[in-house]
């Protein structure tokens, strides 16, 4: 059996009509409008799949960039947590913070 050809599993339920004479106008409007195609259905069923698989491939992508922005961002926020205390302990933070450096009259600074 050819690939897209049609069949019956029961012969014996196929009903066939007769007509017992042809009437040529009827027959004639029907073979203006007739239109036989014979399309190659392996070919479609190829193009198809493919167009399939591409937009399969898209979104497994998309995915993926989404995933690996999502991990990304986790490892910022991680970071950030574990190093949050960092620059609280740099030389910079802990001079400005001292009194050693500091005048006689800081006190005049509260009144």
């Amino acid at each position: 059996m050819a690939v897209g050809q049609v069949s019956f599993h029961d012969p014996k339920k196929v009903k066939k009509v007769h007509v017992p004479h042809r009437e040529n106008p009827i027959v004639n409007r029907l073979n203006k409008t007739k239109v036989e195609k014979f399309p190659d259905l392996q070919q479609e069923k190829d193009d198809r799949e493919k167009e399939l698989r591409r937009k399969d491939r898209a979104t497994q992508q998309a995915r993926q960039k989404e995933e690996a922005r999502i991990a990304k961002e986790r490892k910022e926020k991680a970071y950030q947590r574990d190093h949050a205390y960092d620059d609280l302990h740099s030389e910079e933070a802990v001079a400005s913070s001292s009194n050693q450096e500091r005048d006689a009259n800081f006190e005049d600074d509260f009144m």
